[in-house]
């Protein structure tokens, strides 16, 4: 399954956001992008430059490739209602997102290993897919030879009660979730503005 194998550290400062936990002191000690002329990059920044850098936060933030990515624009597109929110709202869904959503996992890219490796089931079935689009009040649990795994452990300790999402509901005891709801855009709180995506993908 295709995914992004580069450097995060290196889009993070080229981006200006920490797109992992490990990325985020990296950014403390240079805010800046990388390169020889990293610090001395100044001056106007065109339309289609920012359109462009709004867009490749989401793929990053998310974890999926141009493609992938295309695909959840037309869909969003295809939907009634506002096209941006739509798209947001679907890469919310994604199980990887959830999984993260939910405190198993320190990152996205933590949560999509989980998926693949099989650890999880939704309402009692094994998915390994990291796209599957979770539908509202669909559980979330661990296989049973997956249970109170060291990482899992440590990373449902380290979430606060305020990290989790209200339309997600976990149970940290029993290490289950249950998706409630679909959130509304307004309810994610991530550093891109999707609607310069919008205005980059309908040119």
């Amino acid at each position: 399954m295709a995914r992004f194998r580069g450097s995060i550290t290196k889009v993070s400062r080229r981006l200006g956001i920490a797109l992992a936990p490990k990325a985020e002191k990296y950014l403390e000690r240079r805010p800046f992008p990388p390169g020889q002329h990293g610090q001395g990059r100044k001056g106007k920044v065109s339309e289609y430059a920012l359109q462009l850098r709004e867009k490749q936060k989401m793929k990053y933030l998310y974890g999926i490739l141009e493609k992938q990515f295309r695909n959840y624009f037309k869909k969003a597109a295809s939907q009634r209602g506002v096209t941006g929110d739509n798209l947001v709202r679907l890469l919310e869904r994604r199980f990887d997102n959830v999984v993260f959503r939910a405190g198993f996992a320190p990152s996205r890219s933590a949560a999509r290993q989980l998926v693949t490796h099989g650890h999880l089931l939704i309402n009692g079935k094994k998915v390994d897919i990291p796209s599957y689009l979770v539908t509202p009040s669909e559980l979330i649990e661990f296989r049973q030879r997956s249970k109170n795994m060291g990482a899992v452990t440590d990373s449902l300790n380290k979430t606060t009660e305020s990290r989790i999402p209200a339309w997600i509901q976990v149970d940290k005891a029993n290490q289950k979730a249950v998706f409630l709801a679909v959130p509304e855009r307004a309810d994610i709180q991530e550093p891109f503005n999707e609607q310069l995506v919008v205005e980059l993908y309908s040119k």
